[in-house]
């Protein structure tokens, strides 16, 4: 059996040669995100991106929720493939990194689709639930706080109708949760979601080491 091959920048270049079709709006996009103070390091790869709209759209995804919006690439990766009357709830502590993605949403015809809601992701999670009710969504997307993350995913999991999918962002968080040394609360929290996602008998799941790790979890009860 072939091990992992491993992942040279000429073998990186090749695949997105003949693979990745990120347009102008994207490009413009992350090429303003990654002038932001720690813009590169917080935005989705192009890729990742568009492996984002190919699971929604294998989901046939007609409602979706992103935790973490930041300047909005993953947010329009995610709209553009949802069907014209789709909706995407998007959630973000502030709306300032937000703001920027905006004329993009709209340059591409999508900002009728997202509803950006601004402030704490597990209140506003809980606001959703209690006044909307479990199962309001098709697909889920966390990329936000890496301690809150099983709080995330605890309340994702009722949020998501059965047969859904959650995928998680940064499970791999730069190599440090393979790192015993790396203690601090972030690290810690993407370990606990790691573990938890292993035992849960309520998701089938598949741990991806693209990019910076992405976990796919398909609820089944």
């Amino acid at each position: 059996m072939a091990d992992q091959i491993a992942l040279t920048t000429q073998l990186t270049d090749y695949v997105r040669d003949v693979s990745l079709r990120e347009d102008d709006i994207l490009r413009e996009l992350r090429e303003e995100t990654a002038d932001l103070p720690g813009g590169t390091a917080m935005q989705v790869l192009a890729e990742e991106g568009q492996l984002l709209g190919v699971l929604a759209r294998l989901a046939r995804a007609r409602s979706i929720l992103e935790l973490g919006t930041f300047t909005g690439y993953s947010t329009l990766c995610l709209a553009r493939a949802l069907p014209a009357d789709g909706r995407l709830v998007t959630c973000d502590i502030t709306d300032r990194w937000p703001a920027i993605g905006m004329p993009y949403w709209q340059r591409a015809g999508v900002r009728d689709r997202i509803d950006l809601r601004v402030g704490d992701g597990c209140a506003t999670l809980e606001t959703m639930l209690a006044e909307q009710g479990p199962e309001l969504f098709d697909l889920v997307f966390i990329d936000a706080d890496k301690a809150n993350y099983a709080r995330y995913y605890e309340l994702s999991l009722d949020l998501v109708r059965i047969g859904g999918l959650i995928v998680v962002d940064n499970t791999l968080f730069f190599g440090r949760v393979a790192d015993p040394g790396a203690q601090d609360a972030d690290t810690e929290g993407v370990r606990e979601l790691n573990d938890r996602m292993r035992s849960d008998d309520r998701v089938a799941i598949s741990m991806l080491t693209m990019a910076d790790g992405i976990t796919l979890a398909v609820r089944t009860s």
